[in-house]
């Protein structure tokens, strides 16, 4: 999925960028601890639940990074994702949220659907604070 918004690359890199950042701008995650030098994180979902996320790839050039899923109450496997914003110039910037998985106790369209509220609900909020 992704979103155009109304802010500088740099800065919109600077909030969503970090692998600890996701309670700064995701409605569903209340709180993010990282774990083993910062190679995880334990994501405390509203509503109770946690997700462990392991970060496989940051890079700050690119404004890029990935993750794969450890843990998770969410109806996936071999779960994949990747976050990364680009510089459209003019001081705006996209934010394109990709994954790959398979279905794990749900049929795959239910998975799918689970997984795109929650990157949709992230991206909607990135623009409710940045416009687009």
């Amino acid at each position: 999925m992704m979103t155009d918004l109304d802010v500088a690359a740099d800065q919109l890199w600077s909030l969503i960028g970090g692998f600890n950042a996701l309670s700064d701008w995701h409605p569903a995650v209340e709180k993010s601890e990282l774990q083993d030098e910062g190679s995880m994180r334990v994501l405390s979902l509203a509503g109770g639940g946690e997700i462990v996320e392991k970060l496989e790839k940051h890079d700050d050039n690119e404004r890029i990074y990935s993750y794969t899923i450890t843990d998770s109450p969410l109806p996936v496997k071999n779960y994949r994702a990747e976050i990364k914003v680009i510089d459209n110039g003019d001081g705006k910037s996209s934010v394109e949220w990709s994954s790959e998985f398979s279905a794990d106790g749900a049929e795959e369209n239910e998975a799918i659907d689970v997984i795109a509220g929650i990157f949709q609900a992230g991206l909607d909020n990135l623009k409710k604070m940045y416009g687009g």
